[in-house]
C-alpha cells in the first residue's frame, strides 16, 4: 500500500470548486459522465461510470471532502482527503490519498493529475 500527496492549483474560488466536486450536475459538466454524489456522510458515490466508487465520510463546505475509495477487499480502507485553500490564483487543492494498492498506484496517481484535477483545471480555464 502506498500514499500519494500533491497540491493542484485550480483557477476557481474554493466555494465553486467544492460545488464542482460535490454536485452531481456540476460533476457531469467537467467529467462528461453522469455522477452519483451526495454530501450526506455515509452515502455512496460513483464517478466515470463506476470507475471511481466509494463512500462519503465527511464534508466541510467549501473547505474539505473525505471519502473512502473502494479497491476490492482491502484490509485497510483507501481514504481520499481533499482540502481547499484559497490562494491568489483561485484554489490550492491539497490531495492526500492513503492506502492505494501497489498494483494500482501508477494508474491512480496519473488519473488524479491527468483526468481528475486535469479536467477541473481545463473546466475553469
Amino acid at each position: 500500500m502506498k500514499d500519494f500527496k500533491k497540491y493542484y492549483s485550480i483557477p476557481a474560488e474554493p466555494e465553486l470548486l467544492y460545488k464542482a466536486l460535490t454536485n452531481p450536475a456540476t460533476i457531469q459538466l467537467w467529467t462528461g459522465e453522469e455522477a452519483e454524489m451526495s454530501t450526506e456522510p455515509g452515502s455512496e458515490f460513483s464517478l466515470w461510470q463506476g470507475s471511481i466508487a466509494g463512500k462519503n465520510i465527511a464534508f466541510e463546505e467549501g473547505k474539505k471532502i473525505v471519502q473512502q475509495w473502494y479497491f476490492g477487499d482491502q484490509a485497510e480502507p483507501s481514504i481520499v482527503t481533499i482540502k481547499l485553500h484559497p490562494d491568489k490564483h483561485g484554489t490550492s487543492a491539497e490531495l492526500l490519498h492513503t492506502n492505494i494498492p501497489d498494483e494500482a498506484y501508477d494508474e491512480i496517481t496519473q488519473g488524479w493529475t491527468n483526468d481528475y484535477f486535469g479536467s477541473l483545471i481545463e473546466f475553469y480555464l
